[in-house]
């Protein structure tokens, strides 16, 4: 059974101290060869003559000899430094590894200054650094240099994941095999708590232990695998998991004290290393490790770890109690406590700077609520872990064990017989040798259990470099550059470059998308060379990503999606005329070559049917339309062209074939006439006046284009405003025809005298005029004395009641009323105008109209 944190054996230091032995063995060499030089006796000869300073005595000659002669050299040993930094104190133990355990050489304990940690949490760190570098120093006096030192996290926020990892076994199960069975079962709980939705962000978390709750060889459940033979071996194994916020502070202080990270684990796992040991764990024990801050849980059963847990709350709880309670400061509220808890009287004053003299009795009693509750935290922590059932028995360590009735609470909540909740001090420790009475305390069983994994195979640090950044990972296996990006929290498939976005199109009514152009994959460098996800990476090593580009749009054109198919040619009205295939846009036209977008609607024509033929030659087949209002009402009127396809009449959805001959003759543009389907005798009569011809208005029609007057001949165009009016006069008199040719009679006093004949027959104004009468007006001057000779007088003007003269009125040129004939003809008329679209509204608009339009005005 496997209970400590693993790794790869750490050779570095045996390597200088075989480095450095085998330069000394040179030395000791070279030297034993001047000594042999020497101490060789030499042959009798004269003494030479001294010369400057005198000899030196056989004496001193010995000494300087023996001076030389190199010493024997202690083989250094392998030293451990454990660090326990706890909420309340800083506990340093340094041991050297001996063949038959740890021997403890020197231990150091400091408490903080401030509150420079809260529920094992560090949140000063510079404050913490100081007092870690403080331990560091008093160690140093005694033992020398120190590089590096192992520490344990508390259990704040921390997660568990039990996974199962196997493989292939063939021959003898080797230590090795087993350990990568191991580190197999860490690396799927790793994958099993990225995949949860325990957390935001699982690359936020580092694995700070693991247990391996129990061994399967070919279906057999086993204590080890070491030295078995099967096929199929497998590891169910809990890992623990904790904020990398926690254990990047806890570096931060190490850093800044100067000191490697050597391995870490976790508190609870610490303690129960020193206390429960494998044999024990077959049955269903608790540990809590109740430090200042937190108090942390580890449960055995059946053989193995089987959970780890954590409560927020600790000594502290106690003390902060004392503080509120007798408004002390919370470090002599901490004293107090202490003092209390051995039983000790206390005389002390409060901030009010009121004193006190109260017995331990006195001191605890207000706080048992307090401690009751911390036990009530704790029970029910064990509870929830244990699968809402009690354990057989509690171990409580930590300093914060010796919280008064505190054992007795757990037991009563839990229904344990008296006993079974015990304080546990580590008096013998297996594999540790000779503990010091100072270290033979509950609060040094977790800086005694971070020595002893650390003296096995435990987590390593291991120092990266991802884009620069600098990273350290546990090294507990051979690392890739996956454990780099997964400790980094960069995934690199975000670091791909991304497809580039397609176009979604509709093509003749279907869909169809089309994608873009994919993105490159990011490169993997280390330490300048190129690497996949399983390159092995080491210490030092320089990891560079380099993102991939992203991909591009697609750029497509209709040629691209559709089949063009070929051009052939026509003859239109005797011109050869090429036909290619039409498409549009979104309704326009466009070409084979245009670039198409997202959301394009692509309409294709293979241009074979009459009128698509004439459409793309930009000849409407239906004609075209020309808008009006007549009234004020709107109306259209289409202007439709003859279409002969090979000298005969086809209609718009005749194929048409390579060389057919089409005719297309466009309509005469629309007049009044056309378009409101009146005549012109409806509207004007013509008639003859001095030799010339004359439209004049007929009494039926009226007409108006744009405001001003206008004939059946007048030419429309698109947008025109038509005034369409009738009049209830059956006939066109002598009057009408005289005001339209613009004829105005003589004054009374012009002594002038006229005659009206209509086709040479005298006539009175009014008289009826039709369609093609000769209108002549006969002007003769008057003889006054050839009249007055005659004995005749002259016609005296017509003269009001004063007197004055009457010039002729509209009255003299209106028409007499309707027979009953003219009656019958006007109602057969209105019945045909009434049949023409747009015109109904405008006859009945006038009808009470007894005046020339044009007089209406």
């Amino acid at each position: 059974m496997k209970n400590s944190l693993k790794e790869t054996e750490n050779s570095k230091t045996t390597e200088k101290t075989t480095t450095k032995n085998s330069k000394a063995s040179a030395k000791t060499a070279n030297t034993t060869k001047a000594e042999e030089q020497a101490v060789k006796p030499e042959a009798p000869a004269a003494k030479p003559v001294r010369r400057g300073r005198p000899p030196k005595s056989a004496t001193a000659s010995k000494k300087a000899e023996s001076a030389k002669e190199p010493k024997e050299r202690k083989e250094r040993k392998e030293r451990i430094f454990a660090l326990d930094i706890g909420t309340r104190s800083v506990i340093g133990i340094v041991a050297e590894k001996e063949a038959d355990g740890l021997k403890i050489v020197a231990t150091e304990r400091q408490e903080h200054k401030t509150r420079a940690m809260l529920d094992g949490q560090i949140h000063d760190v510079p404050q913490v650094a100081a007092i870690i570098d403080s331990v560091k120093k008093e160690l140093i006096k005694k033992t020398g240099t120190i590089k590096s030192a192992a520490v344990a996290a508390a259990g704040r926020a921390l997660y568990t994941m039990t996974a199962e990892a196997d493989m292939e076994i063939n021959g003898i199960i080797t230590p090795e095999q087993e350990r990568a069975l191991d580190f197999a079962g860490v690396q799927a709980a790793q994958s099993k708590l990225a995949t949860s939705k325990t957390i935001d962000d699982p690359t936020k978390y580092y694995c700070v232990g693991y247990s391996t709750i129990k061994y399967n060889l070919d279906g057999t459940q086993l204590k080890t695998l070491v030295g078995q033979r099967g096929r199929i071996a497998a590891a169910t194994v809990i890992a623990t998991f904790l904020p990398r916020q926690v254990i990047d502070s806890m570096h931060s202080a190490l850093q800044a004290s100067k000191l490697d990270m050597r391995a870490l684990t976790l508190e609870p796992i610490a303690a129960i290393n020193v206390l429960i040991p494998p044999t024990m764990r077959h049955l269903n024990l608790v540990l809590v490790d109740i430090g200042a801050g937190t108090s942390d849980v580890a449960i055995t059963k059946n053989g193995s770890v089987i959970a780890y847990g954590m409560v927020p709350q600790a000594g502290d709880e106690i003390t902060e109690a004392i503080s509120q309670r007798f408004l002390l400061d919370f470090n002599v509220a901490e004293q107090l406590k202490r003092d209390a808890a051995e039983g000790k009287s206390a005389k002390f004053t409060d901030i009010l700077g009121v004193e006190y003299e109260l017995s331990a009795k006195e001191i605890l009693d207000p706080i048992m609520a307090n401690v009751q509750n911390l036990a009530e935290a704790i029970a029910d922590q064990i509870v929830e872990l244990n699968g809402s059932e009690p354990p057989q028995a509690v171990i409580l360590v930590g300093g914060g064990s010796l919280t008064p009735n505190l054992a007795k609470f757990v037991g009563d909540i839990l229904g344990l017989p008296a006993g079974r909740v015990a304080v546990r001090h580590p008096e013998k420790i297996d594999g540790v040798l000779d503990i010091p009475e100072e270290l033979q305390k509950p609060d040094a069983v977790t800086p005694l259990g971070i020595l002893k994994i650390a003296a096995q195979n435990s987590l390593h640090f291991l120092r990266i470099f991802v884009n620069n950044v600098e990273y350290s990972l546990f090294n507990f296996r051979e690392l890739t550059v996956s454990d780099a990006l997964l400790n980094a929290g960069i995934q690199l498939k975000k670091m791909n470059g991304r497809p580039g976005l397609g176009a979604m199109l509709t093509i003749n009514g279907e869909n169809k998308f089309i994608p873009g152009t994919m993105g490159t994959l990011a490169q993997l460098k280390v330490d300048d060379r190129p690497a996949t996800l399983d390159t092995v990476i080491q210490e030092d090593s320089h990891i560079e990503i380099i993102p991939g580009e992203d991909g591009a749009q697609p750029e497509i054109t209709i040629r691209d999606i559709l089949d063009i198919p070929p051009s052939y040619m026509v003859y239109v009205n005797g011109e050869e005329k090429l036909i290619d295939a039409q498409f549009t846009i979104n309704g326009q036209a466009a070409q084979p070559g245009q670039l198409l977008k997202d959301g394009d609607v692509i309409v294709s024509k293979d241009t074979r049917l009459l009128g698509d033929v004439l459409n793309t030659l930009n000849l409407p087949p239906m004609g075209r339309k020309v808008k009006y209002t007549v009234n004020g009402k709107e109306s259209q009127y289409t202007i439709t062209p003859e279409i002969m396809l090979n000298d005969n009449p086809a209609t718009l959805s005749t194929e048409v074939h390579e060389k057919d001959y089409i005719e297309y003759i466009p309509a005469e543009e629309p007049n009044l006439g056309t378009v409101l389907n009146v005549s012109e005798l409806d509207a004007t009569l013509t008639i003859y006046y001095k030799g010339e011809e004359h439209k004049i208005p007929s009494a039926t029609v009226s007409l108006e284009v744009n405001g001003h007057p206008a004939s059946t001949g007048t030419i429309i165009d698109d947008g025109a405003e038509i005034r369409y009016m009738k009049s209830l006069r059956a006939v066109t008199t002598v009057s009408d025809a005289l005001l339209a040719v613009g004829f105005e009679p003589p004054a009374a006093s012009s002594r002038v005298s006229f005659e009206i004949l209509v086709n040479k027959q005298p006539v009175n104004f009014t008289d009826p005029i039709k369609n093609g009468d000769e209108l002549d007006v006969i002007i003769t001057k008057n003889d006054p004395s050839a009249a007055m000779a005659a004995g005749e007088q002259p016609d005296k003007p017509a003269t009001d009641n004063n007197g004055m003269p009457i010039s002729p009125t509209e009255a003299a040129f209106s028409s007499p009323p309707m027979t009953a004939a003219a009656i019958k003809d006007q109602i057969k008329l209105a019945d045909k105008i009434n049949s023409i679209p747009g015109l109904s509204a405008a006859l009945n608009s006038n009808k009470n109209s007894t005046k020339s339009p044009f007089l209406d005005k």
